[in-house]
């Protein structure tokens, strides 16, 4: 490139990269040196920026610098080929190169121990999905346990006893969020998972596999008495019940009382996730509907049609996620409830017409995400009518899957269209989007 055309001010150009995509940086930065020493020297550019890495060994010294010189804070570690053998290893190049790290997440791994991890002295997220070998995680849980304050285990073979896992996590005072999914092989003993909620004053997340459950006592999720330090610390938050804001259910189908749920009262988010569970001729979401009056966020994927539950959504909630079944009918019930719903993530199954009914149904929608594909052009462009919507969210943005060679999949010429269209109709007032990228440290079952 020749001299001129980057004798701008270095912080003018710096200015210009920061509005382009991971992809985008990457390309600048393989067209010269000048563009490389630039986009490489600020650590600013690549804030929040997560490095996917696999087979350690295959990284050279340049790579590692390279990588320090963004101030990573979040890893993804994957599995590669062969046996794996050694990759504990080269964990501490990870280490030397990245000590500002926070966030790890590992899939796959091919060695039955993680304890090196606890060297990242700013470690406080740590998510384990999938394992190619019985994982070992009660030494690195142990040496965490004062730091961190969000973990995730998704489908781990554990060399312990879940009871042990659940015992270690119980030490994890700082903990605000937890995700534990399993294949239903192994039950966590209630009393064990009672205990663990008594020790965590702090938990405000939890995602938890519920398929190994066939009905829920009535005191499912009311801990023992807390130790007195613990009791102390969840007076002085005002908490009288569980200090949980959102709950996930994974494969729920499960009978529960409302007295089981009175001390979820303060619950805030909901969702419940039907991934392989069959759902049977009673809709136990009605129960937790009713019990729950202070619910702001629900999201359903699956398990009985909305009109089993439709009449019985909290007014209170402002967003709202369905991949569910449902007919035009149910939907009209839910948007008497709900007239003020601000946040719509709509994916019916097989049902055709609903994006016509919302701007009617939902008219203080502020964000939205839906289909395009089977939408008529009337029905899209519709959504102009919604005067205080701000965001749309195309999930379906591609015609076809991305290429090897391709950065992108071609996207709907028709999509394409009808964007332009909306856009001049709405004076470019809403942000219309593709599918957001999810984050690294969530496990598949909740993409």
């Amino acid at each position: 490139m020749p001299r001129q055309e980057y004798s701008l001010p270095e912080d003018v150009w710096l200015h210009v990269f920061t509005f382009l995509s991971v992809a985008e940086k990457h390309r600048v930065r393989a067209t010269c040196r000048h563009f490389r020493d630039v986009v490489d020297k600020y650590a600013r550019l690549w804030r929040g920026f997560t490095v996917v890495l696999s087979r350690l060994s295959r990284y050279d010294r340049g790579f590692w610098a390279t990588l320090g010189r963004r101030d990573v804070r979040s890893v993804v570690l994957r599995g590669g080929g062969g046996d794996g053998s050694g990759e504990r290893k080269h964990l501490r190049r990870l280490l030397d190169a990245l000590p500002a790290v926070t966030a790890v997440a590992v899939a796959g791994w091919p060695e039955p121990r993680l304890d090196p991890l606890a060297r990242f002295s700013g470690l406080s997220a740590l998510a384990l999905h999938g394992s190619r070998c019985p994982l070992d995680l009660l030494p690195a849980l142990r040496l965490l346990a004062p730091r961190l304050t969000r973990l995730s285990v998704c489908h781990v073979k554990l060399r312990s006893p879940a009871a042990h896992f659940v015992a270690a996590v119980a030490q994890m005072r700082r903990l605000t969020r937890l995700l534990y999914h399993h294949d239903g092989a192994e039950r966590v003993p209630l009393r064990a998972f009672r205990e663990m909620l008594g020790a965590l004053p702090r938990l405000q997340h939890l995602s938890w596999e519920m398929v190994s459950y066939r009905s829920l006592p009535d005191d499912f999720f009311t801990p023992p008495a807390a130790a007195p330090a613990v009791q102390q610390e969840l007076e002085g938050q005002g908490c009288q019940t569980l200090p949980l804001s959102s709950l996930e259910l994974l494969n729920y189908d499960t009978e529960v009382s409302e007295e089981a749920l009175v001390s979820l009262s303060g619950l805030q988010r909901l969702s419940v996730f039907h991934l392989y569970s069959v759902p049977g001729p009673r809709c136990h979401l009605q129960t937790w509907l009713l019990a729950l009056h202070k619910l702001t966020h629900l999201s359903v994927h699956g398990g009985h049609r909305l009109g089993a539950y439709a009449n019985c959504v909290a007014e209170s909630v402002v967003g709202l996620t369905l991949c569910v079944d449902l007919t035009l009918e149910d939907l009209e019930v839910l948007g008497r409830r709900l007239p003020h719903l601000q946040h719509l993530h709509l994916e019916p199954w097989g049902t055709t017409g609903y994006v016509g009914l919302v701007p009617q149904l939902f008219p203080q929608l502020r964000t939205l995400k839906i289909r395009h594909h089977n939408v008529s052009e009337r029905d899209f462009l519709g959504l102009a009518l919604l005067d205080k919507l701000h965001h749309l969210e195309v999930l379906d943005w591609y015609c076809s899957p991305r290429r090897p060679d391709e950065d992108h999949a071609p996207s709907s010429p028709r999509l394409a269209q009808l964007i332009g269209q909306l856009r001049h109709l709405t004076n470019n007032r809403v942000n219309i989007t593709s599918k957001s990228h999810q984050d690294p440290l969530l496990c598949q079952c909740l993409s």
